[in-house]
Parts: C-alpha cells; sequence; structure tokens
C-alpha cells in the first residue's frame, strides 16, 4: 500500500520521532549525543526551524519543531541524518542504515497539546527507568526549562513565556506540570497520532489542516470523537 504524503505545515509544533534501525542504539556515549545536538544547532537556522524540546534516548530521538515553512521540517530531519550516519558510521566502523526508515512527525495544536507533548518527551528517561525525575538526565531539554542550564539549543514557545513574566516564574510554573502525571488518554492520543502521522488535536483542527492529497485525522464512524483534554 502506498504510504501519505507526510502531513507538514508552516507554523505549526510538530511532534518528531526517528527511531534506530532494528531498534539498534544511534547514540553509544556522551560523544554521539554531542555531536548530534551539534549537527542540529547548525542546521536549525539554515532551515527555518525553531526546536522548543527534545530528548536524546538510546535508540531513538523526540524533537519539537517549528518550522517556518512547509519544507522545512524534512530539509532539516534529511539533512541532520546525512551529517550525523555519516559521522557515527565513521566513527564505530560501520555501514548501513542507521535510522529506521523516514521520521514520523504529528502537527500540535499548541493550545491543547504543546506543553503536554513537552512533557512527554521529557519523561521518556523516566519511563524507561533511566533515571527518578526528568531533570536527572543530562539529554533533554528539561534543564533548560527547569533553569539548570541555558540550552542554545531551544527556542521557548509563546505558550511557556505565557507560564510567567519572569524567567524564574516560568522555570518554576513549568517543574509544577510534573507534579501530576500526564492523563493515560493525553499519552495515548499523543502517541497514537505520532505513530500514524496524524495531527494532534480537535476535530476542528484536524479539519483545517486537510489537503487534497491526505486528511489530517482518521475517520471514525458514527460521531465525531472528541479529543481528550490534557491535564
Amino acid at each position: 500500500m502506498a504510504r501519505l504524503p507526510r502531513l507538514a505545515a508552516s507554523g505549526y509544533p510538530h511532534h518528531v520521532i526517528q527511531r534506530g534501525n532494528n531498534r539498534q542504539a544511534i547514540f553509544a556515549d556522551a560523544a554521539d549525543c554531542e555531536r548530534f545536538l551539534g549537527e542540529l544547532g547548525e542546521l536549525l537556522p539554515l532551515y527555518e526551524v525553531a526546536l522548543h524540546a527534545y530528548v536524546l534516548m538510546p535508540n531513538h530521538v523526540h524533537l519539537l519543531l517549528t518550522p517556518a515553512s512547509r519544507a522545512g521540517l524534512s530539509g532539516l530531519m534529511q539533512a541532520l541524518g546525512r551529517r550525523y550516519v555519516a559521522w557515527f558510521n565513521r566513527r564505530h566502523g560501520r555501514t548501513g542504515a542507521l535510522f529506521e526508515g523516514r521520521f514520523r512527525s504529528s502537527i500540535v495544536e499548541s493550545e491543547r497539546y504543546l506543553l503536554a507533548c513537552s512533557r512527554y518527551i521529557e519523561l521518556n528517561p523516566v519511563r524507561a527507568g533511566l533515571v527518578g525525575k526528568p531533570v536527572e538526565y543530562r539529554w533533554s531539554s528539561m534543564g533548560h526549562h527547569a533553569g539548570l542550564r541555558v540550552d542554545p539549543l531551544i527556542t521557548e514557545h509563546p505558550l511557556v513565556w505565557a507560564l510567567g513574566n519572569t524567567p524564574f516564574e516560568r522555570q518554576a510554573a513549568y517543574q509544577r506540570l510534573f507534579e501530576t502525571e500526564l492523563a493515560e488518554t493525553t499519552v495515548h492520543a499523543i502517541r497514537s497520532t505520532l505513530h500514524r502521522s496524524w495531527a494532534l488535536g480537535s476535530d476542528e483542527f484536524c479539519a483545517s489542516l486537510a489537503t487534497t492529497s491526505r486528511r489530517a485525522a482518521p475517520i471514525h464512524p458514527g460521531r465525531p470523537r472528541k479529543q481528550p483534554v490534557p491535564n
């Protein structure tokens, strides 16, 4: 079956995941992580893409990105893959594909899901049992959002700025978001839309993104289902 055209739109956040081929490791050590982030930092301005949150896991990476143009996201990810995979293969004496096909992405309705997606991304190391708290994980944007360091890769989304009038207020408010767990319905919505590359949002939001080449959400039988509101 032919795969659907990628759903992308300028000016909207996109939740992106790229996995290792056959779930193999794509980061063997700190040097690999530093190289990946270095390449990403060089490419973000070239493709006019803003990075709001990220986490580097041993065998996959999550990014929350807003491209200024529809082609910016694919351009960024393709260039990042070419650069990083070539370097990784040379360093580790290997050949062949490192990533599992093309990346998956989901357009995110900011008002309903952006902060939930950011939390979902930064909670990955906790869910995987790598750390007890998200602030303890080095290779994510949580350190920046919590005020532990300044990450030059991060462009804070307006919704993060709205959490407080000063950096301290925003950082404290952001950390308070983690005091409650993400609702299971929200986690399911994030995972299912990302896996299938659908938009994450209300029915109205998804309808506004539909193009002549593809829908932005699956067709549900019967009455339209309402998207859960994240906690």
